[in-house]
């Protein structure tokens, strides 16, 4: 899957609290002779309490970050055939791939006008969670995840058993990314990655870096890539994952030999449960919990989605799990979400398995859909309204 980065709606510091100097004018009288009134001692000033500092947790320990290209294939101002014979030199040396090989593929890869339009269009309207919310939690999607599951339900509970990531989730990613499997995308993945590589400086590096791992992939699955169809950034399969992904995290489920993230049921659930694991799922952890605001707390957005703080000093600051929803042990920390529902705002604690849902896709909008979503499946839930943990 690709990390999207449209949902940084919580990259901002915490808010600070700053005193704005108010100048109070002095009115003449309209007699120039009125005696002015005595000046009386300017008052204290009003001490204002500061927030309570928060000793952070350690983060979630992450995989590496995926090689990017270098920039001797990335640079516009350089021509492109010496980017491209740049590139070959990079694929071939970093993954081992027959330069022929990777010559002949780019040879048929076809730049497409359309990839580029569809990643530099400017952002649509940021969706509120209200707003949000039902694109995924509505009684089609939770109706049809429900009969996913239980057509899959031997394969998918043996992942979870051996995971540890309940199946419902594995059930929920595919259901929000794919519906199901039904819409997997339909451009060829070469040249898309080809396209956003040479033709998208922005993101060259990232995608320059995509198109040898995908190279990588045909070398070690045996696949003909110039076959592979995803997404216009060049994510594919149920899952949705990008080259690196798939090579990095991608799993034979049924132990056939062959890792096959297009077709094979068993290895795309293996492998979804596997991307979860490798990013720090923890067995029976809980995921988010609504949380109530004290009157008088102050707004807090924490600077990113890294479950760091403390629940004891979440609570200082006015954050609190409501009665009933899950909670964490010692040791263990939660991020704060602010979102907009249906009845105004809400208040959630995101704790370690919410963070490994947004190393998915970082929103933590979809994040939270793809929990709902899993707890509907499981449980039955209405798809009306925004509560729900």
């Amino acid at each position: 899957m690709i990390r999207r980065a449209s949902f940084r709606l919580f990259s901002s510091g915490p808010l600070a609290l700053a005193l704005v100097p108010v100048l109070a004018g002095v009115a003449l009288g309209a007699c120039a002779t009125q005696t002015p009134p005595p000046v009386s001692p300017s008052a204290p000033p009003v001490a204002i309490p500061a927030a309570p500092a928060i000793t952070l947790l350690p983060p979630i320990p992450q995989p590496p970050e995926r090689p990017v290209a270098p920039p001797a294939v990335t640079d516009p101002a350089i021509g492109q055939a010496q980017r491209i014979d740049a590139f070959v030199d990079y694929a071939a040396g970093m993954y081992g791939v027959d330069p022929a090989a990777i010559r002949a593929e780019l040879a048929q890869a076809q730049f497409q006008q359309n990839i580029i339009d569809a990643i530099s269009r400017p952002a649509e309207k940021v969706r509120s969670w209200a707003q949000y919310r039902p694109i995924f939690l509505n009684d089609a999607r939770i109706q049809g995840g429900r009969a996913f599951y239980a057509e899959n339900r031997a394969a998918l509970d043996k992942v979870a058993s051996q995971t540890g990531v309940p199946a419902e989730y594995i059930v929920a990613i595919i259901g929000v990314e794919t519906s199901y499997g039904r819409i997997t995308g339909k451009y060829r993945v070469l040249d898309a990655l080809y396209t956003l590589a040479f033709g998208y400086p922005k993101r060259a590096p990232f995608f320059g870096g995509e198109l040898a791992q995908l190279f990588a992939l045909g070398k070690d699955e045996g696949i003909d890539v110039s076959t592979l169809t995803g997404s216009y950034a060049g994510a594919m399969g149920w899952g949705q994952f990008m080259p690196s992904s798939y090579r990095n995290w991608g799993k034979d489920g049924d132990g056939d030999g062959r890792r096959d993230l297009i077709n094979d049921k068993d290895d795309i659930f293996a492998s979804i449960a596997n991307y979860f694991v490798a990013h720090g799922w923890q067995r029976g952890g809980p995921i988010v919990a609504r949380a109530t605001r004290s009157a008088n707390a102050a707004d807090f957005v924490p600077e990113g989605l890294d479950p760091v703080y403390p629940l004891p000093a979440l609570a200082q600051r006015g954050y609190a799990p409501q009665a009933g929803e899950p909670t964490i042990g010692a040791g263990e920390g939660a991020t704060l979400l602010t979102l907009d529902g249906d009845a105004g705002k809400e208040y959630w604690l995101g704790y370690r398995n919410f963070y490994v849902i947004t190393r998915y896709n970082h929103s933590p909008m979809y994040a939270l859909a793809v929990h709902q979503l899993a707890q509907a499946i499981r449980a039955g839930s209405p798809a009306t309204g925004s509560g729900g943990a």
